[in-house]
């Protein structure tokens, strides 16, 4: 560990514990710039999970003794805690993009960093909509990143990247229930890597509650 301050601090993993939030308070007030990095710290990541149910039933059941567990009830990006001066999605985060940040940051720029979905990566790499093919996909609401990797083996997007800038939730909701995905299917396939994501949760509980 190097004594602050710091020019630019690239920060990866949620909010879990108190310890955690007390360290990153202390590491924005060091920093002149904070990135967040990856889904865990951008959303919360796939430990997010707690957040739908008790995480005292959960430490409960694992655990031999609860009472040495010191936690949150809650799995939290960062940037719900401090304030972040860019958030770099995708689990795990292109390298690609990562090079770019620190070099817009090295240079006080804008990173360049498209906010479209993966279905323009689709288009790129010549793929075929898997879609069409009548397979389950979260291309169309999920940031870009990957390349369109899972695509590109006529398998449907994951969300690995999390929500795109201006995702229509309800409508690939409303399209893939008309096409016979169960609500349970849905709303499962929203809650992974980026389940606390605001887009993502705010549909899994609505199709949620209608089971």
């Amino acid at each position: 560990m190097l004594p602050g301050p710091y020019d630019l601090s690239l920060v990866e993993g949620s909010i879990t514990t108190p310890q955690d939030l007390t360290r990153i308070q202390q590491i924005r007030a060091q920093s002149n710039y904070l990135v967040t990095i990856g889904a865990c710290a951008t959303a919360g990541g796939i430990q997010a999970l707690r957040n739908f149910k008790d995480v005292k039933e959960f430490i409960n059941i694992v655990y031999a003794h609860p009472d040495y567990i010191d936690t949150l009830a809650t799995s939290t990006a960062i940037a719900e805690h401090v304030n972040v001066d860019f958030e770099l999605r995708g689990c795990p985060i292109n390298k690609q993009q990562l090079l770019e940040v620190i070099n817009a940051f090295l240079h006080r720029r804008k990173p360049n960093i498209p906010s479209y979905s993966v279905c323009i990566e689709c288009k790129q790499r010549g793929n075929p909509c898997v879609m069409v093919m009548g397979k389950p996909c979260l291309g169309p609401v999920t940031h870009a990143g990957c390349g369109a990797i899972c695509p590109s083996y006529q398998r449907g997007c994951y969300g690995c990247f999390g929500p795109m800038e201006t995702p229509n939730m309800s409508a690939l909701g409303d399209w893939l229930l008309q096409k016979g995905m169960p609500q349970k299917d849905w709303v499962r396939s929203l809650r992974t890597f980026n389940a606390n994501a605001p887009a993502f949760k705010e549909e899994s509980d609505k199709h949620e509650l209608r089971e």
